[in-house]
């Protein structure tokens, strides 16, 4: 049987002729407004974009890396479970939208075949700059790659990189703060639970906060426990921490380096019946929104993520508009004190304290 339906012709592809012809200016011009470039009137750019919407155009990426900038960077994260990711990216938006750049992510999931691969097809889609968060890649594969395009990397502590920027939190002071917290409610007894090393553990946020944590109870004076390392994926994580809560000799305070695991450690003491913080005081780190829910009011350590997010976005664009010295940033910690901390009525007027020892004004 013959098919009567008629063919629909086919749609001609719009270009950026097309657009310039239907507004009747200049290819130049469109250009122009598609990059948001400095110096286009309202006027030019309202009847560009009219005729972008009425016609469907869409600019082609991958022509604009020929001719130089895509305006597009590459976002690699490592393990997207963690909610504090979030607040990172937005902050990284917040930068890259007005200046008319697009993000894209992927996800290396802390390994570093994957992470190179991803790296690799960042580089070869012509992004303009990649910001890498807590990458476990060594530094000479990362400086490798920063020969080839612009690199920042978030949550990487080494201070010898020369052909790529870091943006930090003190995650040494942050460690800090949350021993002294516990000291200002009368805890001695301070332990710490945290990760096994992974292959990238000497420059990470973990062992920082390791060093921190270390250095505060030295200078307290107090009793050096040995940190308690989980790896994330042991199929046995949650019975690991059952023990640890149910060992007599377990400490009267525990710093978690994140609150992936403060909140596991919290909802597993309250299951078997451990009161927190009368039993048990917990303070977390990242103070991710599952935190200041009122059933978990867990004491967290505040590292600014948007603002962390927002660093490295302005230094990538720094470093795309051509400038070559390394640059270092670190940002200051705070501690969002909460019920796990101590008793409510305690933490009224709370006693905080800065990395130094000294009490905050």
């Amino acid at each position: 049987m013959t098919n009567r339906r008629a063919r629909e012709p086919e749609r001609e592809r719009v270009t950026i002729r097309t657009v310039a012809a239907h507004a009747g200016v200049s290819v130049t011009a469109v250009s122009k407004v598609t990059r948001n470039a400095y110096g286009v009137s309202e006027a030019l750019r309202k009847k560009v974009e009219d005729s972008i919407a009425i016609l469907g155009y869409r600019p082609s990426r991958a022509a604009q890396g020929l001719r130089g900038k895509t305006h597009t960077i590459g976002v690699l994260l490592i393990d997207i479970r963690n909610p504090f990711l979030p607040d990172v990216i937005s902050g990284i938006n917040d930068v890259m939208a007005p200046a008319n750049y697009r993000a894209m992510i992927g996800v290396g999931e802390s390994r570093s075949q994957l992470e190179t691969s991803l790296i690799e097809s960042m580089i070869d889609y012509k992004m303009d700059g990649l910001v890498l968060v807590a990458p476990s890649l060594p530094a000479d594969v990362i400086s490798e790659y920063a020969r080839q395009i612009p690199i920042v990397a978030v949550g990487y502590h080494d201070s010898g990189v020369k052909t790529f920027d870091t943006v930090n939190c003190n995650d040494q002071k942050g460690a800090a703060l949350a021993v002294e917290a516990f000291q200002a409610q009368g805890y001695l007894d301070i332990g710490m639970l945290s990760l096994v090393a992974g292959n990238a553990h000497k420059v990470s946020v973990v062992k920082q906060r390791e060093v921190g944590f270390r250095k505060a109870i030295r200078f307290a004076g107090l009793e050096e426990r040995p940190i308690v390392k989980i790896a994330l994926e042991a199929p046995d994580r949650e019975n690991i921490m059952r023990d640890y809560i149910n060992n007599p000799s377990r400490p009267r305070a525990v710093l978690c380096w994140s609150d992936l695991d403060a909140i596991k450690l919290y909802d597993i003491a309250t299951d078997m019946g451990v009161k927190v913080p009368e039993e048990l005081a917990i303070i977390g780190y990242d103070n991710s929104p599952t935190t200041s829910l009122r059933r978990i009011d867990l004491a967290s350590i505040d590292q600014g993520g948007t603002h962390l997010g927002e660093l490295a976005a302005q230094t990538l664009l720094s470093r795309i508009s051509g400038r070559t010295d390394a640059v270092k940033l670190f940002t200051e910690p705070s501690l969002v004190p909460r019920s796990s901390l101590g008793r409510r009525d305690a933490l009224d007027n709370p006693v905080i304290y800065f990395g130094n020892g000294k009490k905050a004004p």
